[in-house]
Formats: C-alpha cells, structure tokens, sequence
C-alpha cells in the first residue's frame, strides 16, 4: 500500500512541476551561442522540455509539455477522492508501469 502511495504521489509532484516549473535554464540553452559542457547540462532543469531541436543554421527550437494539460490533470487528481475510480484507475496504471519497466 505504501508502495502505491508513494507512486502516486510521484504522479502529483510530476505533474506539479510540469504546471508551475521554471523554464529559465531551457531558455539560457536556447540562447547561448555554443553547446554546454555535459557537467553544465546535467545542472540544467530541464524537466519541462518535451523536444530539442538544432537545425542546420544553428537555430534552436525548444518544446515545453502543455502546462494547461498538466494543470488538468491534477485538478483531476484532485477531486479523484470524491469519485475514488480515477484514483484507482491511477494507480493500476502506476502499478503496471513497474512490471512493464523490468
């Protein structure tokens, strides 16, 4: 049981940061001239980047994951204890994404 909750709640606090996240290393990427050092990109939060794109003129096209999406879903999330299937649905997806994974 705990094991779920703590799914769960890694759910909530993912999609939290995908809502009210800062973009400010992400656009310091997309604004410097030439390519960090891996020690200086592994420092970078850049949890909220869905896609990075380089074209061939050194232009940088950087996609964020919806944040109105996210917000959608913990609103969801959070009324879920008034019904209590999607939580139950949540996590039966949360325990299944486990035995996928290994």
């Amino acid at each position: 049981m705990a094991r779920k909750k703590k799914g769960a709640q890694l759910v909530m606090e993912g999609l939290q940061g995908l809502a009210f996240g800062e973009v400010n290393d992400a656009v310091r990427l997309a604004f410097s001239d030439e390519m960090p050092s891996p020690e200086m990109l592994s420092g970078m939060n850049l949890f909220n980047v869905s896609e990075i794109k380089r074209d061939k003129g050194g232009g940088v096209e950087i996609r964020f994951f919806d944040r109105l999406k996210a917000l959608e879903k913990l609103y969801e999330y959070a009324h879920a204890g008034d019904s209590g299937a999607a939580a139950a649905s949540l996590l039966e997806a949360l325990a299944g994404a486990d035995d996928d994974a290994v």
